[in-house]
């Protein structure tokens, strides 16, 4: 009878974890593992970026500014 203390995962079924390369002699250094450029090769995705789709502050309307109401009004004497 087998006990759980003796039981080991099937053949590859557990991986190890890629190490970022920092070195030449790593294996993967250069480019650390991540390929060249292109967007998964950088530090992050900026937030506001919605994966190609029209970002939000373009697809809201702009409302511009009128200074009309802020003007003194003189009156002639």
């Amino acid at each position: 009878m087998r006990r759980l203390q003796h039981l080991r995962p099937a053949e590859g079924a557990k991986k190890n974890r890629k190490r970022r390369g920092c070195g030449t002699g790593s294996g993967n250094g250069g480019t650390a593992g991540k390929g060249h450029k292109g967007q998964k090769a950088r530090a992050t995705v900026h937030p506001w970026f919605e994966g190609g789709q029209m970002p939000l502050q373009r697809r809201m309307t702009h409302k511009g500014f009128s200074n009309a109401r802020h003007t003194v009004k003189y009156q002639v004497v």
